[in-house]
């Protein structure tokens, strides 16, 4: 497995360990290997939501959370979005004011 990929799975494992238990488990739940074909529906549905930000309740969240659903069974997907996790976070970095800034994952 690729490097990125690796630490994409790590990213991935670092942001439920922040989140509220409830909201961990029902990840953790929909992340199981035999929920393949509701995770990819629920990626494809979210980023097809995040498409179509410029409506009511619909935003560009949704994009990256239909991607991260996706990447968990298109092993090529991880890589590329670890590169853009890591971009983004060089990118705040760079512009964000000390006082808004956490340390990364």
């Amino acid at each position: 497995m690729d490097d990125r990929a690796e630490a994409w799975d790590r990213r991935i494992a670092g942001l439920l360990r922040r989140l509220p238990a409830r909201v961990s488990a029902r990840i953790v739940w929909l992340r199981h290997p035999d929920r393949r074909l509701l995770r990819l529906t629920a990626g494809i549905l979210l980023v097809i939501g995040g498409c179509l930000s410029i409506l009511p309740v619909l935003g560009i969240w949704m994009l990256p959370l239909g991607l991260a659903l996706i990447a968990e069974d298109s092993p090529g997907l991880k890589p590329r979005l670890e590169s853009a996790a890591r971009f983004c976070e060089r990118l705040w970095h760079k512009l964000a004011p000390r006082s808004a800034r956490r340390t990364p994952l």
